[in-house]
Order: structure tokens, then C-alpha cells, then sequence
């Protein structure tokens, strides 16, 4: 008989089965040290719960990941398996236009009016 699907997971362990990091004690560390993001909230618990349909903010390396939780794992698998448990969320672009983008001119201000120099 199959076990029931997972609902939810500790933080570490889906990090570690999903193969972002080499061992769960590496991320349990990255967790302590306040460096993950659940849903845009800072955590510094191992133990905290993911379920799919949360996101993470994850730096590895020189890139920070921002990762959709698809699944859960019971344990580590091969790669191919562990990629299927979440999807990158594609790098939203700046909210605000830049000043060129808005059609402010060098100089100006955004009512198009000189601006003091120094």
C-alpha cells in the first residue's frame, strides 16, 4: 500500500531533496542564518512547513532563486525527480519605469522644470 501524498514538509528537508544544497545540515544553516524567504517573509527555522503553491527566495551561489513549490518529496531522488518539485518564477521586471522610460529629460524634473546643480 502507497503512503498518503505529503501536505506539507520542513523547510531543510525540501530544500535538501529538491537537491538545491548538498546536505540538510548545509540547509539548515542557509535557513538559521535568515538568508531563505518564505512567501517574501524572512525565516530563521529549519522546521518551518512548505506546501506547493508557496514560494521561496533562495540565494545559492551569486544568484538569488526565486522558486514556485510544485511538490513535496518523502525522500531525495535522482535530479530529474527533484526537478520536478518546484519551477523558477521568471525575474519580475522594475515596477516603476525608469526616468527615461517615464520621458523625463536629463536635468529636468518630472514636471519637465530645471532642476538645481550643484
Amino acid at each position: 500500500m502507497k503512503p498518503p501524498p505529503l501536505e506539507q514538509q520542513r523547510l531543510d528537508a525540501w530544500l535538501w531533496c529538491a537537491r538545491l544544497v548538498k546536505s540538510r545540515a548545509r540547509a539548515a544553516d542557509l535557513v538559521r542564518e535568515g538568508r531563505v524567504r518564505i512567501n517574501r517573509r524572512p525565516t530563521e527555522k529549519p522546521d518551518a512547513r512548505v506546501r506547493p503553491g508557496d514560494v521561496l527566495t533562495v540565494p545559492l551561489g551569486r544568484a538569488v532563486r526565486v522558486l514556485a513549490i510544485r511538490g513535496l518529496a518523502a525522500r531525495r531522488g535522482p535530479a530529474a525527480a527533484a526537478a520536478l518539485l518546484y519551477t523558477e518564477v521568471p525575474e519580475v521586471p522594475a515596477l516603476l519605469p525608469s526616468r527615461n522610460e517615464a520621458g523625463i529629460q536629463p536635468g529636468r524634473d518630472p514636471g519637465g522644470r530645471p532642476m538645481e546643480t550643484e
